[in-house]
This record gives structure tokens, sequence and C-alpha cells, in this order.
């Protein structure tokens, strides 16, 4: 047991590296901070059922950020142009039968607040490749299920990044 004169000099020693810390403006990974305007904001998005608007959506909340179902109810508009995902064959076998892919989910958005946008339009693609045997199909969709929900939670936390740097 540390003695409770050890443990408040521990202490003290511990308050000056914090306060130096959030001086610097420094932040804990996935804490968002977002303008003023933020606080209640409206998705604009063709497909509200994708992995990106679904996963953005929940991180948006759970950050205390309103997501509101109605543009004239909103502060800001986070306007999602693109949400694409798909594969595309990276290799075949002598025989031709494909023996890699790629996963890539791209999207192009911005935040506009009013006339004022907060954010100019961002086009964003991150890839993911995987092998495949045609022995484990079911295996393998759900790898590319998997790679595609981390690359759109990759998205998100990108975006995040971005806008927490308004």
């Amino acid at each position: 047991m540390l003695s409770s004169r050890l443990m408040l000099s521990y202490r003290l020693l511990l308050l000056p590296a914090l306060a130096s810390l959030a001086a610097c403006g420094f932040h804990l990974q996935g804490t968002l901070t977002t303008p003023e305007v933020m606080q209640r904001t409206y998705i604009q998005t063709v497909d509200r059922h994708s992995q990106f608007y679904l996963r953005l959506r929940r991180e948006l909340l759970a950050a205390g950020i309103d997501v509101v179902d109605d543009e004239a109810e909103a502060g800001a508009v986070f306007a999602v142009y693109v949400d694409d995902t798909n594969q595309r064959v990276l290799s075949v076998s002598a025989r031709n039968v494909p023996t890699a892919y790629e996963v890539y989910y791209s999207i192009r958005y911005s935040v506009i607040s009013g006339t004022n946008t907060l954010l100019e339009q961002q086009d964003l693609t991150l890839t993911r490749d995987y092998t495949y045997d045609s022995t484990l199909v079911l295996g393998k969709a759900h790898e590319e299920t998997l790679l595609r929900d981390e690359i759109a939670k990759d998205l998100v936390r990108i975006v995040l990044e971005q806008v927490s740097a308004l």
C-alpha cells in the first residue's frame, strides 16, 4: 500500500501534466467537436440504408449532435453526393478464376450552413483486398461484408476528424 503522502505527491505531479495537455489543445481520440451550427444537423443522402449513412448517423448521435429529419430544422446540412461500394477483381489464376478481390467504398460529401460552406466537397475512397477461394464461398462472402463494414467505419472516422477540425 502506498502511503497517503506518496499518493498526494503523485497527484501533484500529475496535475501539471494534465494541465499542459489541455493547454496545447489535446483531445482524446474519439471526441467530436463541431461548430455550433452543427448541433442540429440534417444528413442529405439518396440512400438512408447505406453502411456509411447508418454509421455516420450513429456517431453524430453518440457525440450529442441532434440529427434532424427535416432540413428546415437544421443549422447545418451534411450532404452526401456519392455513397458507392463495390468490388473489383485484382488477380486471376491460370484457369481464369478470380483469386483476389478489392473491396472499395467511395463517398463525396460537404457540410453547408445556410449560404456558408463549412466544408468544401470532399472525395474519399478507401479500399481493402482479400484472397478468394471458391471452396470457401460462404466464409469469403462474410469476409467481404466485414471488410465493407470496417471501411465504412474508417470513412466515418476520417470524416468526423475533418469536421472536428472546422
